[in-house]
């Protein structure tokens, strides 16, 4: 186990004494946050080189990472139409992402290096900050316009049992679908019409560079449906993205757009038992590890059990191969969050996942594993 991981061991002491809600400075100014002390294990299975090729294998060591982030928001309404919305995030340490053998994220949270250089903007910390207009109209319905520096998943690819990685699921492949490319943290603009039970959201933004270096727009569109039945409430959604063409080829010598499009179901059965599917694409024509992702899983609620604020989640995930390295990708994960108060939650956690790989060596094996992790949050 590294040294800084027992940092996060004392973080609950701090953690319980955070006030229980949002700070209301008047009645258009508030502030509120989220703090997350985690520490997960990984347990790597790999199939050792044969006795004298003196070659021994890389990354799949067995150790232990901590990661902490913190973020605050702040939100001025100077009347129901407008509002004014900034957010900023510290971090610290990385925990496993950076040192796990698969290529998926154990943690899809803004961990310390995702703070810095922010999309190549030379700006850190700072994560949105935008100015929102909202007309009202008819019984209910809304049109809203946001601008200024805007998180793609704020607006679309939304999941009412997968979708946040501080009180849900902690891979990456439960918050949001890989297949869209979502952008986050830069210049851009949405429109959010509301209209009965439907809901059609359209945005566009720019971001200052890619994993080539490469400055590109990118688009979003989604129409949603939320019905609410006996049965229990649901949401429908289809979404569609797409980028300019600044993403290199698999051969690395001409550039081509991405293009992704995909449903996302959330639905409630009952009091206890909820439900979700995630199926999207994406084009290949560009470098893509993933060309397909299909997800689905349960959310159990503690009034089962009496424990009303308790939540019991379960997921699998499949991803089939792009054009790269990997040939499919497989994530089983579970997990039991405990309320301890108005605004403290103890999560326990396990992931197994396992990357199937073009293999180029043969004496590379598949990395296959588990992940054991606890996290703390506090909301205020």
């Amino acid at each position: 186990m590294k040294p800084s991981y027992f940092r996060f061991l004392a973080v609950p002491v701090f953690i319980v004494t955070l006030p229980a809600q949002a700070v209301d400075l008047s009645k258009q100014l508030s502030i509120n946050g989220i703090l997350a002390a985690t520490g997960q294990c990984q347990s790597v299975s790999a199939r050792l080189p044969s006795e004298g090729d003196g070659m021994p294998l890389d990354g799949f060591d067995n150790e232990c990472r901590g990661g902490m982030p913190i973020q605050f928001e702040i939100s001025y309404r100077p009347s129901d139409a407008h509002e004014f919305f900034a957010k900023v995030g510290f971090a610290a340490d990385n925990g496993l992402n950076q040192v796990s053998p698969w290529n998926l994220a154990p943690w899809a949270a803004d961990l310390e290096d995702d703070l810095e250089n922010i999309n190549g903007r030379n700006r850190d910390y700072l994560l949105t900050a935008w100015y929102k207009y909202t007309h009202a109209f008819g019984d209910g319905n809304t049109l809203g316009a946001s601008i200024g520096i805007i998180d793609s998943t704020d607006y679309i690819d939304g999941n009412q049992y997968a979708n946040d990685e501080f009180t849900q699921f902690m891979n990456e492949v439960f918050v949001n679908s890989g297949s869209y490319n979502l952008g986050s943290y830069d210049t851009g603009a949405a429109l959010e019409l509301g209209y009965g039970d439907w809901r059609l959201t359209g945005l566009g933004m720019n971001i200052g560079e890619n994993d080539d270096g490469s400055n590109y727009n990118f688009w979003g569109l989604e129409i949603g449906y939320h019905p609410e039945t006996a049965m229990g409430e649901g949401n429908y959604r289809f979404t569609l993205t797409g980028t300019s063409s600044e993403f290199l080829d698999p051969a690395g010598k001409k550039q081509e757009r991405l293009l992704g499009y995909g449903l996302s179901f959330d639905q409630a059965f009952g009091e206890v038992v909820g439900a979700f599917l995630r199926v999207s694409r994406q084009q290949d024509d560009a470098a893509v590890d993933y060309k397909s992702l299909y997800s689905g899983g349960f959310n159990l609620d503690g009034s089962g059990w009496n424990r009303d604020d308790d939540n019991i989640g379960i997921g699998y995930a499949y991803l089939d191969g792009g054009n790269q390295s990997i040939d499919q990708s497989q994530v089983f994960e579970a997990y039991y969050r405990a309320v301890l108060n108005e605004h403290t939650a103890i999560t326990a956690d396990v992931q197994y996942m396992k990357d199937e790989l073009l293999k180029t060596d043969p004496r590379q094996d598949d990395p296959k594993g588990w992940i054991f992790g606890m996290r703390l949050t506090a909301e205020f």
